[in-house]
């Protein structure tokens, strides 16, 4: 959508316009949108809402195909959310996490247990160093809201029925002097809850 701006026409980025761009960035694979450094258009009204559904001037984004093309192109500066292509870049709304987690797989691989989770938007990533989950409690209910890092600063909130899941097979160990009830996974223990609040 174009509009005269101080005597000069002005693109302004559309949903329409970054799926085309992406379309064209992703034929193989996840765009390199780390290489990328094109203009800042401004804001364009996407929201992500914390259960993984995205928005689009308020209305949910019902194709699935699409929402998995606008987050291959997502990327997060500083703390802002931003779609980019070569030649945009535009910020959008996170309520929480980009991604949810909505499922995992439990191995054993050399005496390790592995963690492999799934995204609602298809991606998988493996526990471990490169990949931590986390768990933030809200400092007024405790609630626990565990997290699992997917790519370059972008993570997704694991859903409740996974989180079970992962207590169902946690344990106890020794974290940073302290006894923690958490998971492993790729060798790496990630703590949960202090073991003395578990009662």
């Amino acid at each position: 959508m174009a509009k005269e701006e101080d005597g000069q026409m002005i693109v302004k980025p559309t949903a329409e316009g970054l799926a085309a761009s992406a379309r064209a960035a992703s034929k193989r694979g996840l765009p390199p949108v780390h290489l990328w450094n094109p203009p800042d258009c401004g804001e364009l009204d996407i929201r992500i809402a914390r259960d993984g559904t995205w928005f689009y001037l308020g209305t949910p984004i019902g194709r699935p195909e699409l929402v998995r093309l606008f987050s291959t192109i997502l990327r997060k500066d500083d703390d802002r959310y931003v779609l980019v292509t070569p030649v945009e870049k535009v910020g959008i709304t996170v309520d929480d996490a980009p991604f949810v987690a909505v499922d995992f797989m439990v191995e054993t691989r050399e005496d390790e247990q592995v963690l492999t989770f799934e995204t609602n938007v298809g991606d998988s990533t493996v526990a471990g160093p490169e990949h931590p989950i986390r768990v933030d409690r809200d400092p007024d209910t405790g609630e626990p809201s565990p997290y699992v890092h997917v790519r370059a600063g972008l993570e997704a909130l694991i859903d409740r029925k996974s989180f079970y899941r992962l207590v169902e097979i946690g344990a106890h160990a020794r974290h940073e002097g302290k006894q923690w009830f958490g998971v492993w996974s790729s060798g790496t223990f990630f703590p949960i809850i202090p073991s003395e609040e578990l009662g």
